[in-house]
């Protein structure tokens, strides 16, 4: 169970190239609240996850954070370390036990040298995941506090029994981070959704009661 077939960013390789990679890498496990990577650290890998629940983040010099993306078994990141040797742009915390498998920059290398067209697919497929990322900051720069907080439930909430569900727990600061806001912002826009029926915060979840409104 590596999930190296649902890394978009080796959509194209083949079988026996996938699994050179995973020949050379090897499987780490982190504690829960254990520091992955820290922001500034030397990048020279790249992590998959095979189990367990990661954070995102940055921090400011009087330590605020900005929550970037929880990940979940087949996600990964330090994905721009396989390119180049610039110092990690994030930190990476696990939120859980969890195991990760980690590539190293010189087995992404050696496949390079093996097949010199894998570079060509991989700078593709980087390319699609950092458009994607530039629209993640347009919402962030363009997009009003309630927009992004729609955005997020968008992309965290799965079908169960016909109810859309966001089964991760946040806590309003939790989302407060994702979205670039203060807790008593989010707490007020969360409670006008309560009122207007729109979403159910159970203790473990929040339910999707229906499609939630345009603007607030």
């Amino acid at each position: 169970m590596d999930y190296l077939d649902r890394v978009d960013l080796f959509e194209g390789l083949t079988e026996s190239q996938v699994n050179a990679l995973v020949d050379r890498s090897r499987m780490r496990v982190f504690a829960a609240n254990t520091i992955v990577v820290s922001e500034g650290d030397e990048g020279n890998s790249l992590f998959v996850i095979q189990n367990g629940s990661l954070k995102v983040f940055l921090t400011d010099n009087v330590g605020r954070e900005v929550t970037l993306s929880f990940l979940d078994p087949g996600d990964y990141f330090g994905e721009l370390a396989l390119l180049d040797e610039a110092p990690r742009s994030a930190s990476v915390i696990a939120m859980t036990r969890s195991e990760v498998l980690q590539i190293p920059r010189t087995a992404f290398m050696a496949l390079v040298e093996a097949y010199p067209a894998c570079m060509q697919l991989v700078v593709r497929n980087l390319v699609a995941r950092i458009r994607l990322l530039t629209e993640n900051v347009r919402s962030l720069a363009l997009v009003d506090v309630f927009g992004r907080i729609s955005r997020v439930f968008d992309s965290l909430a799965v079908e169960r029994d016909g109810i859309s569900v966001i089964e991760r727990r946040l806590t309003q600061q939790d989302l407060a981070n994702m979205v670039g806001a203060s807790r008593e912002m989010v707490n007020r826009i969360l409670r006008d959704l309560v009122a207007g029926g729109y979403i159910e915060i159970e203790q473990q979840r929040i339910l999707l009661r229906k499609k939630l409104p345009r603007h607030w």
